[in-house]
């Protein structure tokens, strides 16, 4: 349709014409969830929420009704409409993402069935949705049974356990493993993860994983293995270790005539067998090093009868009383993605050097053949080749000893690498590409946007920062890089975490991360620069204030509240901690600690920028507090806490009012030193008076300009902050141009010199698979796209459509899967004119604004549903 109007709202509103509702199988309900987890098996918690999409191809349909059921035991009782729990009746309502519970009081290990069904506001009443399950995981209220078991001086051992069945029924399976495992039962894997579990702030919080292992069982005798790694659980990583092994609790549960009764428990009956596998390297930064394998004392099968050959002895038992355990909020580590080399080159006799085509994160797989009896064969991991083409050791290597048979398969087990290259010395005959794998690994959320457009760099650079995100995000957190480090700064996250969220579905993948922030939290409201948190890490107050405002974003994208309720108390305690570090109003750097050294304002920018200048260090810190109040103010507003929002405004203005007074210079129109950085982060907080933000904007074009010859000149903390000043400030040129740049500093640079993921430094240095510039991703969505989220109505419910062009571009496909559904955003300029198609899911209105250089007139825009 074409509109004259120069703002246009789409509003899916209509008025209900009939009184009576027909049934219509032109309303699907789907993608149901429950804590934004599919059919979880144990929450955290007794108040669970809801979450359903709507399809229809009703033109400005929406929901105005719900009913939701929620019943024990089985499907039976739904089926037979008897809602035991909660019977929501029929709710006025258009709420369909994250509707809360509220029926009857749940506790531990209930186990729950639930529903849903809506009326539209045009007379039509859907079917009823698929039923879907959750259940309450062990809580205080009946915490977890058994004894932690291992054996002493044994990093990976294998647990087992004989028993006996009367009948097959519903079974629940327990593990609280401080390190990862990997469960069988009567010689079949359970389940298809890896890695398990999440990471936690071990000195406080291990997690536990249920699963459904009713299919693995019989009637009669039954063994169940646990082949345990330590992982995060040793002395070298820094997290307080009470004993030298591997540590898990086991727990398996029958339930009958609606009640679950103990069938058996980890304690001193269990026995342990010593195995051939171990991690090498003492796991600490720069430092992960590898697995060693010795084939011969690896059980090849997990049947119980050839594992009854093996020897056995008793377990130990431990008790740790300061570790909390509770269930895994986020989804498990599995395979996403396997990949096969681009070319294999002999180095050397017996040497060969395997491209992979691509860097990755996760676990290298060869087929090898007519191996001697203990040959050893050694893989050395790489995820770059120096300037001269040769291999460069950077500490990730694996072993293998063969048993000598006709084949054997190397796969790592209970470590992983961040590689493209992959070294093997001592392998007598030239690998075959299909005998080689690459398997990526992350957690199991799912990609939820697309971008295309006319320019080939602007795809790859997405296509890079996308794929980056995927590779740095495992075990329900986001690190700085897979191999070097393997740590959870909060820098690194809050520098990338919109670009995450846009892209991925990722909340519970944040409500794992944010808990290991709050485990990690010390006395007085001190924070570590990393979360979960052994040892000391790196970072500054734009570190720390992570914790924030990854909880603020995640409500924003996802209209999930749980961790702005969750850690509202904890983050007024960091800012309580803030103002004791204050002075003349101002913060000042706050001391090092055992858990946290440095103060940094930006970190890593290009060759140039002065960006560890004192000033700049202190004006960065300070704008970061006003950040931060900002958003405790919307924080306790949607809490409804209005005198504390109000409160917080104020700090706000008396702060901001304080950085522009200390550190504007009025003659260049500049902030502290003048970076991109320094000058755009007091306009985006609105910190820049009205009177000075036209001079001060084109300062900072002009110093682009000319100063750094149109290049981005900023690194970890300032790409973000650039990127979303660009963003809001309709300067789509001014970034396109930058991004156009082939030579340093950018990421054409990166993918000129062979890049797949985004570099830890602009030159290259060091880690080739970071998370350091990966803010620019939401340009593609916010500019480009124009698709941008309204902050007053989170999770895409109501979105703000504005479309930024740069010179040059000539169509854009965009698209993000909200909470509501796909949101999609496409355009094109034929001969002056601007063609916008926009898709939006059941439950969202849009605004949409012409783009800059049209008029409404010249703007045709076809709506769909």
């Amino acid at each position: 349709m074409t509109n004259s109007f120069a703002l246009l709202s789409l509003c899916l509103l209509s008025v209900l014409t009939s009184i009576g509702y027909s049934k219509s199988k032109n309303i699907k309900l789907y993608d149901l969830r429950c804590e934004n987890l599919i059919n979880p098996n144990a929450l955290d918690n007794t108040s669970p929420h809801f979450s359903w999409k709507i399809k229809s191809p009703r033109r400005e349909m929406r929901q105005q009704f719900y009913e939701i059921q929620v019943a024990s035991d089985s499907i039976t009782l739904l089926e037979n409409r008897q809602a035991d729990f909660w019977q929501s009746n029929k709710i006025a309502s258009d709420a369909s993402v994250m509707v809360p519970y509220a029926g009857k009081p749940l506790a531990s290990r209930s186990l729950c069935y639930w529903r849903v069904r809506i009326w539209s506001n045009q007379g039509e009443q859907s079917d009823w949705s698929d039923i879907q399950r959750f259940g309450i995981g062990l809580l205080k209220d009946q915490p977890m049974q058994g004894e932690y078991i291992g054996l002493k001086g044994v990093h990976s051992p294998l647990l087992r356990k004989n028993f006996h069945l009367d009948a097959v029924a519903l079974f629940f399976l327990h593990i609280n493993s401080l390190g990862y495992y990997e469960v069988y039962i009567n010689g079949k894997k359970v389940g298809s993860d890896v890695l398990s579990p999440a990471v936690s702030h071990l000195n406080n919080r291990s997690l536990i994983n249920t699963y459904d292992v009713s299919g693995y069982l019989r009637k009669g005798e039954n063994s169940i293995v646990l082949w345990l790694g330590t992982g995060w659980y040793k002395k070298t990583t820094g997290f307080n270790v009470a004993f030298d092994g591997a540590l898990v609790r086991a727990q398996l549960d029958i339930r009958n005539t609606g009640h679950w009764q103990t069938k058996l428990v980890s304690d001193s009956s269990w026995e342990g067998s010593v195995t051939g596998y171990a991690d090498t390297g003492p796991w600490q930064a720069l430092q992960f090093g590898g697995e060693r394998v010795q084939a011969s004392r690896n059980p090849t099968d997990m049947d119980a009868i050839a594992l009854n050959h093996r020897s056995w002895s008793p377990v130990s038992t431990i008790a740790l009383p300061d570790i909390q355990a509770s269930p895994q909020m986020t989804e498990p580590n599995r395979i996403q993605a396997t990949y096969r080399p681009i070319s294999i080159k002999q180095l050397r006799d017996s040497t060969w050097l395997i491209d992979m085509g691509k860097t990755l994160n996760g676990w290298f797989e060869l087929d090898m053949k007519d191996l001697k009896s203990d040959q050893i064969v050694v893989f050395d991991y790489s995820d770059a080749l120096d300037s001269a083409g040769n291999f460069m050791q950077q500490g990730q290597r694996d072993s293998y000893m063969a048993l000598g048979l006709h084949r054997e398969t190397f796969r790592n087990k209970f470590n992983h690498h961040a590689f493209q290259y992959i070294k093997i010395s001592n392998l007598g005959h030239r690998p075959k590409k299909k005998d080689v794998k690459a398997h990526l690994i992350h957690t199991n959320f799912r990609q939820t946007s697309t971008f295309l457009c006319s320019d080939p760099d602007l795809n790859a650079i997405h296509t890079m920062v996308q794929y980056t995100m995927r590779c740095l995000s495992f075990s329900g957190y986001m690190v700085d890089c897979p191999h070097l480090e393997r740590a959870g700064y909060g820098g690194d996250g809050n520098s990338s975490t919109n670009t995450l969220q846009t892209m991925f579905a990722s909340s519970p993948l944040f409500v794992n991360w944010l808990q290991a922030w709050s485990d990690s939290m010390r006395e007085g409201g001190s924070l570590p620069h990393v979360a979960p948190n052994p040892g000391a890490g790196g970072g500054g107050p734009y570190w720390c204030s992570f914790f924030i405002m990854a909880s603020w974003r995640t409500y924003v994208n996802y209209q999930d509240p749980r961790l702005i309720q969750r850690h509202y108390s904890a983050m007024k305690q960091w800012l309580s901690y803030v103002e004791r570090y204050s002075r003349d109003g101002l913060l000042t750097r706050w001391p090092d600690t055992k858990y946290r050294d440095w103060f940094l304002g930006d970190w890593l920018a290009p060759a140039g920028v002065d960006a560890g200048a004192a000033r700049s260090v202190d004006l960065i810190s300070n704008c970061v507090v006003s950040e931060c109040l900002a958003t405790m103010e919307k924080i306790a507003t949607v809490l409804r806490l209005p005198q504390e929002a109000q409160d917080f405004a104020k700090r706000k203005e008396k702060l901001d009012a304080l950085i522009h007074q200390v550190f504007f210079n009025k003659e260049t129109n500049q902030y502290a030193t003048g970076s991109q950085l320094d000058m755009s982060y007091p306009m985006l907080l609105g910190i820049t008076p009205k009177a000075s933000y036209a001079k001060v904007k084109q300062q900072l074009l002009k110093e682009s300009t000319e100063k750094y010859n149109n290049h981005i000149a900023v690194g970890l903390v300032g790409v973000p902050i650039l990127t979303q000043w660009a963003t809001d400030n309709n300067t789509v040129d001014f970034m396109y141009t930058m991004l156009k740049q082939r030579d340093y500093p950018g990421y054409l640079f990166m993918l000129d010199h062979g890049a797949s993921t985004t570099w830890e430094y602009w030159s290259g240095e060091r880690s080739r698979i970071h998370n350091c510039y990966n803010g620019i991703g939401t340009w593609f969505y916010q500019a480009i796209g124009g698709i941008r989220v309204d902050e007053n109505q989170p999770g895409y419910k109501h979105i703000l459509i504005t479309p930024q062009i740069p010179k040059g571009l000539t169509w854009a496909k965009t698209a993000i899967e909200t909470p509501y559904g796909e949101v999609k955003v496409d355009w094109s300029i034929k001969k002056h004119k601007l063609k916008l198609d926009i898709t939006l899911p059941v439950g969202s209105t849009a605004t949409v604004k012409a783009p800059a250089g049209f008029e409404m007139k010249d703007v045709t825009i076809n709506y769909h549903h």
